[in-house]
């Protein structure tokens, strides 16, 4: 089998699962729809960009419909930083401030225009055969890597206080899911990074190496739809989201100290422990599998943001590590 064979089955084969998990996603029921029709949409757009063998198969030059699918790119990661976003925050919403996400798409396109949108077949054949010289594809190149490792900081930095959040808040075992998408996202980072590479030698003078390294990406993009696609079948619920308005603890105590709040004397602090702990054993509110420190709040009538701080730092541990030692025991 060729590298062209081999390519094109790779394509085939990953280009059906991802369409199936996209069919999985918009209609499987489920409270989380705009999550899931976040990543059906990052799904399809890696459709399209990955589809290039099949698409050179039915086009014999040059085209703008092929261009634009290549710039397809630009909306992938944008559509998977608001994916994370919505997997994270339960209040997440699509407003009409996250079109700024499209503005590196719509500069390339207009950038492409003057020299490759609106010439003849022709120069576009000569535009591309002269890549390596045309300013307009170095740009192209260089944003689309700068914009991967900015949103990918962004991601990692979101799924950071996301975890932190929930620990300090909630004691369900819904952590794992944020183990796993801090995982996928470790794995899509080390996707980019074979598409550096890749991009590297395509403007080197070893361009064939290029096309090696695409059929790698082939494959580890099909490893990574697979991986999803059986997550998402047997997890439809994967994830449980926080609500954006918490704050961390540190942020907390920062801001005490930064307005000179009275923090409460010693006496206060340990008769709110005793009563915490109290409740803990004779109620058992660590039964419920879901429990949050709202509920505890609720419950014994101490202020959710005196609670948290209370539990996550004058006791030393975070609300989830403080509950599950009652059920360990």
């Amino acid at each position: 089998m060729g590298k062209i064979d081999l390519l094109i089955v790779v394509t085939v084969i990953s280009l059906f699962i991802s369409l199936f998990l996209v069919f999985f996603l918009l209609t499987v029921k489920t409270k989380y729809k705009i999550s899931n029709v976040l990543f059906a949409a990052f799904l399809l757009i890696t459709a399209i960009d990955s589809c290039e063998p099949l698409f050179n198969l039915t086009v014999d030059s040059p085209s703008n419909l092929g261009m634009l699918r290549n710039t397809f790119a630009f909306l992938q990661i944008p559509v998977f930083y608001l994916y994370v976003l919505s997997v994270c925050y339960s209040d997440f919403k699509l407003t009409f401030k996250y079109i700024l996400h499209v503005l590196p798409y719509l500069i390339v396109n207009l950038v492409l225009l003057p020299r490759f949108y609106a010439v003849d077949s022709a120069s576009k054949i000569d535009f591309l055969v002269n890549r390596q010289h045309m300013i307009e594809l170095q740009f192209t190149h260089i944003l689309f890597h700068l914009q991967i490792v900015v949103y990918l900081i962004a991601v990692f930095r979101i799924l950071r206080k996301t975890k932190k959040l929930y620990l300090e808040n909630y004691a369900g075992a819904s952590i794992n899911s944020y183990n796993w998408l801090f995982q996928f996202t470790s794995v899509l980072t080390f996707l980019y990074l074979f598409v550096f590479l890749k991009n590297i030698f395509k403007f080197s003078d070893y361009p064939y190496i290029s096309e090696w390294i695409k059929i790698g990406i082939m494959v580890l993009v099909l490893f990574i739809v697979c991986w999803y696609l059986f997550k998402a079948l047997n997890n439809p619920g994967l994830f449980r989201n926080v609500d954006s308005k918490l704050k961390l603890v540190s942020d907390i105590i920062s801001e005490e100290k930064k307005n000179e709040s009275p923090t409460e004397n010693e006496e206060t602090l340990s008769s709110e422990i005793i009563k915490l702990k109290k409740y803990m054993i004779e109620e058992k509110p660590f039964l419920n599998p879901s429990l949050t420190i709202q509920d505890i709040s609720k419950d014994i009538e101490i202020p959710t943001r005196e609670l948290s701080v209370l539990i996550n730092h004058q006791l030393g541990q975070h609300f989830y590590d403080f509950v599950n030692t009652y059920r360990i025991v």
